[in-house]
């Protein structure tokens, strides 16, 4: 009796879900951003909403909940009733990475269910070009004749830069002194001035000043060059070749959402973010669109956060 109620229950689940499936969805679907307007996250948000809006036949929204480094939008997705109305655009770092950084979350990968990827940026490194360096090796080969010396911007401690920097430290066996700015802006505009030497940036952040000759591109930490940067050499090209810093964003679910519900939205976003006109306009942002279905997002965050993990223990990152 015991075997059959248990049979009965799942194909009533079954049932259920396919059934909220096929009505889904009846009303706007909402995308929470873990950061303000502007910037690769909120634009690849915003590059998957308006696909999914014509795909799904109902409205997608933006929902901006900056604030703690992403984990006021992350808690509240992760509380959000897992119907598939409430999605978040996570960023690669604070995903795989806010968990080690941070004591007391109220959230952790298990609470999201992958939909799938939405874009990858690629990150350039800049010096001031008083800096005399003009790649990876003459870079690592100064800051070993001149340990403490060098200063590295970041957008804030826990970010792509500071990170990203701290890794190539570890490959580099170098000592180069991290400086935490709130955002990139006041980041950009120190290295700008001279009072910090490098940072890690996108490449539409940075390119106006590259092209003005007022700041110096050295690498693409990527396996590819990017269109915007042609003539400057990838990390991997350099000899560098695990030093790659491609950050991605996609589309979760609270966990427990149903799996027909979630296939329905990583088909619509997949679909979409195939066409011409929508890799067009990642490609004038600086990013590159990047379909993955939600089993093969999973095995990328699962990979990511035993990578950046180990990254961020060995560097004693941690985050109040």
């Amino acid at each position: 009796m015991r075997l059959l109620l248990q049979a009965l229950c799942v194909v009533v689940l079954g049932s259920t879900g396919a059934a909220q499936a096929q009505d889904f969805p009846a009303r706007p679907i909402t995308i929470v951003v873990p950061v303000p307007p502007g910037g690769i996250v909120d634009m690849a948000a915003r590059l998957a909403s308006e696909p999914l809006t014509r795909a799904l036949g109902q409205p997608v929204v933006i929902d901006n909940r900056a604030g703690a480094s992403g984990n006021i939008a992350y808690g509240m997705v992760a509380a959000a009733k897992p119907d598939g109305y409430t999605l978040l655009a996570s960023y690669s770092m604070y995903h795989v990475g806010n968990p080690s950084m941070f004591s007391g979350l109220r959230w952790s990968a298990a609470s999201f269910k992958p939909i799938g990827m939405v874009a990858v940026s690629p990150s350039v490194v800049v010096v001031h070009p008083d800096l005399p360096v003009h790649n990876l090796k003459e870079l690592a080969a100064y800051a070993k004749a001149h340990p403490g010396k060098v200063n590295y911007a970041s957008q804030g401690s826990g970010s792509v830069p500071h990170i990203g920097t701290e890794l190539f430290k570890q490959m580099a066996g170098v000592d180069m002194v991290h400086v935490p700015y709130k955002g990139s802006g006041p980041a950009i505009q120190d290295v700008l001035s001279g009072r910090v030497q490098l940072f890690v940036a996108t490449p539409p952040s940075v390119l106006g000043h590259i092209k003005a000759g007022k700041l110096r591109a050295i690498a693409v930490a990527s396996d590819a060059r990017v269109p915007l940067l042609p003539d400057v050499s990838t990390s991997a090209e350099q000899g560098f070749a695990d030093f790659r810093l491609d950050a991605w964003v996609a589309l979760f679910a609270p966990a427990g959402t149903p799996d027909a519900v979630v296939a329905r939205l990583s088909t619509a976003l997949a679909t979409n973010l195939n066409t011409p006109e929508v890799r067009e306009r990642a490609a004038q942002a600086g990013v590159v669109a990047r379909s993955m279905t939600s089993a093969e997002l999973g095995s990328e965050v699962a990979a990511d956060t035993a990578y950046w993990s180990a990254v961020i223990r060995k560097a004693d990152i941690k985050v109040d």
